[in-house]
């Protein structure tokens, strides 16, 4: 892999969902995430996270060093176990019940090795793509008292909302198959059922990547960083779905500071960054209603402005 990134970065996705529902709340019967006091889409980090791993996860294919820890399928347990076993240790008896004995034996270890930790800690940033730039929780390293259960990733997203209020709608649709055979003996023709979208929602979200936090613990690399903007920029495009609708990533726009600590305040420069509808626009039904502008008058000239589509 390459070096460690030495630049923070600052970043800001711009997309957009037509007649779709980007993210289901389970709380409120998956209907499309709102803010109930602005009327403002919602879409969670952890939504957008699980498509950039998505990407990486079919981009990749498994290669060393890029595979995925939170993933469909694949107990985290499982991979936790995987790092403990490359360091010699019993973690499942030969009948494959759980070795009790484990926690006792970590103990001695460490004991006698106090880089275990360490270790355990970059078999996991060296395998695991997401956990080099997402950090993550292994619960199984937790609970047998090893320091390494809980790494920070230097790469770190936030909650995705819209730019103006979205209003989801019930849209009843009917199929032709029948679900029982009485019914269909009974001669019923259709059934009804209902699908709920947004018609159209511009959404952004803000981010951050660490130098110094990558070089403390993860050891994301310059070419992890490229492997980054390129998931971000085609999340949507392995993700299809007819419940989401058609969402599609419209601007990244990345400052780079030249320096590892940065050079000015995040919201600083995000608050160059200025998106409004065109003129005459009342109801936006698609990007080009829009209009982005970033303010690059006052933009420090330590910190790079990069726009990638």
């Amino acid at each position: 892999m390459t070096e460690v990134i030495k630049n923070r970065y600052d970043f800001m996705i711009v997309f957009d969902c037509t007649s779709g529902n980007p993210n289901g709340d389970p709380d409120a019967g998956n209907l499309p995430r709102v803010d109930p006091e602005t009327g403002k889409g919602l879409v969670t980090d952890v939504c957008l996270k699980r498509k950039i791993r998505n990407y990486i996860d079919v981009a990749k294919d498994g290669a060393a060093g890029y595979r995925i820890y939170v993933k469909q399928g694949r107990s985290l347990q499982r991979n936790d176990e995987e790092a403990l076993t490359e360091q010699g240790l019993k973690v499942t008896n030969e009948d494959g019940s759980e070795n009790s004995d484990l926690t006792d034996e970590i103990k001695k270890l460490k004991n006698n090795d106090p880089e275990l930790d360490r270790r355990v800690r970059d078999y996991m940033t060296n395998n695991f793509y997401d956990i080099r730039a997402f950090g993550g929780v292994m619960t199984t390293f937790v609970k047998n008292n090893l320091n390494c259960g809980q790494i920070c990733g230097p790469v770190q997203l936030g909650f995705a909302e819209s730019v103006d209020p979205v209003y989801p709608r019930d849209i009843t649709i009917t199929r032709v198959a029948i679900t029982r055979e009485k019914d269909l003996k009974d001669n019923k023709k259709s059934e009804m059922g209902k699908k709920t979208l947004i018609p159209y929602g511009l959404y952004t979200v803000k981010g951050h990547v660490s130098a110094n936090i990558a070089k403390k613990t993860t050891g994301f690399s310059e070419e992890d960083l490229a492997l980054l903007w390129e998931a971000i920029l085609n999340m949507f495009e392995v993700d299809h779905s007819a419940s989401r609708g058609e969402m599609s990533v419209r601007d990244l726009i990345i400052f780079k500071h030249n320096s590892e600590l940065g050079n000015t305040q995040s919201h600083k420069l995000f608050d160059q960054i200025s998106i409004s509808k065109k003129d005459g626009v009342i109801t936006p039904r698609s990007y080009s209603d829009y209009e982005v502008t970033i303010n690059e008058g006052e933009i420090p000239s330590e910190v790079e402005v990069i726009h990638l589509q």
